[in-house]
């Protein structure tokens, strides 16, 4: 019995000297992983559409992606076509009580605009919903035509209502080509798993616009940019897009650390 109580007890001294060995940690780390979505972002511009079923003088359609690099930064870009038709006209003058219209004009065309977004909001742990600031560079292609116009002649004796009538026939300018920069800030919000809601305001600014002093006719309109104004190089632009989410692959992130009071 003696032997017994003796083994016993050089087994509890063992015990107690291999759990001393270890230290206890009184600050457990959250060691809590979370698995985040990577993958290609996909969707349509809705603010095109609507303008085109609501106003006969434009049609457009834009598609919007972006893919994820790393936690903050996306690659992003937009890829549409736009034609509009625009009517320019004159006020009165000083010795005239109407107004003339000049002319009217179709601009229509393609663009596309690649660049980076990068999301400054900070999610609670799971969120997925962005607020970013990024930039683009865009370039287009496109045709503008003169469906009709007025000559303008300021000694209108004959005719003080109205203006000299131009050609018949449409004066059609193809080939022309814009690029521009753009500023852009922007949210998604996601709706459902994969599928977000979002908006964004550019403001863009032209860097090359050949045709700005053209003596034939300039560009006043210029799909993806918008209205050209004459003496600025500013352009501004809006967008209204819904997404879904492809994931490919997924990648851990562990959860933010919480402050200790």
């Amino acid at each position: 019995m003696s032997k017994y109580c003796t083994n016993l007890f050089f087994l509890l001294v063992l015990v107690a000297g291999f759990g001393q060995d270890k230290t206890i940690d009184l600050n457990p780390k959250d060691t809590l992983v979370y698995e985040q979505p990577y993958g290609l972002r996909v969707g349509i511009d809705l603010s095109r559409p609507i303008t085109s079923f609501f106003n006969d003088d434009y049609t457009g359609l834009e598609f919007v992606g972006d893919y994820r690099l790393s936690q903050k930064l996306y690659i992003a870009g937009e890829l549409g076509n736009e034609k509009k038709t625009r009517t320019e006209s004159v006020g009165p003058n000083e010795d005239q009580t109407s107004d003339g219209e000049l002319y009217d004009f179709t601009a229509s065309g393609s663009y596309i605009k690649v660049g980076i977004d990068y999301n400054t909001y900070g999610n609670w742990y799971g969120e997925q919903n962005m607020i970013t600031v990024g930039g683009r560079y865009a370039f287009s292609t496109f045709t503008q035509t003169v469906n009709n116009y007025n000559i303008f002649n300021s000694n209108r004796y004959w005719n003080p209502n109205g203006f000299t009538p131009g050609s018949q026939e449409s004066l059609e300018f193809d080939g022309r080509t814009a690029s521009w920069i753009e500023g852009v800030v922007g949210v998604k919000m996601e709706l459902f798993k994969n599928l977000y809601l979002g908006g964004s305001v550019r403001l863009g600014i032209l860097i090359t616009n050949p045709e700005q002093d053209s003596k034939e006719f300039t560009n006043l309109f210029i799909p993806g940019f918008n209205k050209v104004t004459d003496g600025s190089r500013f352009g501004v632009g809006y967008n209204y897009s819904i997404t879904y989410l492809v994931p490919l692959y997924k990648k851990a992130k562990k959860a933010e650390p919480t402050p200790e009071e």
